[in-house]
């Protein structure tokens, strides 16, 4: 049965293995010159970047180049999709799309471990693949994460656990749609837009709202620039809001500074130590940098669930089908 199902489903695994590996050389050559910007290595130089002139001198260089690779990696969270979507759709769906199911289901293996077989040996590869490349990006990515932190969009959903989780849900969507649709194409399609929409619901709705959110207060120093007043939150954590609040920690709206950045303006008075005098706070609402694993086991076990529920309907379909 392994040899069988190696056969048909080989030219999917060696295209994606195939890319995985091309993409895995080219960032392991780029991330080596990247990593050597850092002598002591970037983990070293984490949250020194106004600090420390070496750790500045190699961020900035970093930016300047290696900056268009992070920009194009940010399109990568949807590789773990294709992987998933690319060898789950063909597996129901090319059987029924070719009338071999017919073959298939009549042998002396039951249809049951069949369908288990074929799951068991397509979500591994799945999993190996997406694991590789969630791995060599990490690596890559460890100088842009010490400056940046790993809870911002293009390094959350590139990290950790969750493209294996993704992948596995879009393999899940691929296969239930490929048995009901029985074309492997539209199942591909299918897969696709159902992770676009359930990721960006999770992202903007479901993600901030997986703990509850800290929020920081202090007052605005009487000396420096406005812009550098409260450094609430750390350059790692998630920002959810920042602003300004007054005395009380009533909320500013954006009127209300205006209107006191007026009138330190026509005062003549720093804005700084206008602010201060009445006694105006900086706000920062966010999930701390520590929270990052937590939020990604939460998220992995969302997509985990979800996939788990559409393989369920895959098994009791099949099960279900009569000759």
């Amino acid at each position: 049965m392994t040899w069988l199902i190696w056969r048909q489903h080989r030219a999917e695994v060696c295209v994606l293995g195939l890319l995985v590996g091309l993409f895995g050389v080219v960032l392991v050559g780029l991330g080596t010159q990247a990593h050597d910007l850092f002598p002591g290595g970037p983990a070293r130089c984490a949250g020194e970047a106004g600090v420390n002139d070496a750790c500045a001198a190699s961020f900035r260089r970093l930016d300047e180049e290696y900056g268009y690779v992070e920009n194009l990696l940010a399109a990568f969270y949807l590789v773990p999709v294709v992987i998933g979507a690319f060898l789950g759709a063909p597996l129901l769906a090319r059987e029924l799309e070719d009338g071999t199911w017919q073959l298939a289901w009549t042998q002396a293996v039951p249809r049951t471990r069949w369908l288990a077989a074929k799951l068991a040996a397509l979500a591994g590869v799945t999993v190996a693949l997406t694991g590789t490349f969630t791995a060599v990006l990490t690596w890559f990515r460890q100088p842009f994460d010490a400056w940046e932190g790993r809870f911002q969009y293009d390094a959350f959903d590139l990290e950790g656990l969750v493209p294996v989780a993704y992948a596995l849900f879009a393999f899940g969507v691929a296969t239930a749609a490929g048995a009901i649709l029985r074309r492997s194409l539209p199942a591909f399609g299918v897969a696709f837009g159902a992770f676009l929409a359930a990721r960006m619901s999770v992202a903007l709705l479901a993600r901030p709202a997986y703990a509850r959110p800290l929020t920081a207060m202090e007052p605005v120093p009487a000396g420096g620039s406005a812009d550098r007043a409260g450094h609430l939150p750390s350059f790692a954590d998630w920002v959810i809001e920042r602003g300004y609040a007054d005395a009380t920690g009533r909320r500013l709206s954006g009127a209300e500074y205006d209107e006191l950045a007026a009138a330190a303006d026509r005062a003549g008075s720093n804005l700084n130590q206008f602010l201060h005098a009445r006694g105006v706070q900086r706000f920062g609402v966010y999930h701390p940098a520590d929270r990052f694993w937590t939020f990604q086991l939460i998220e992995t076990a969302l997509f985990l669930a979800v996939a788990a529920v559409l393989i369920g309907v895959v098994v009791w379909r099949v099960r279900r089908r009569t000759i």
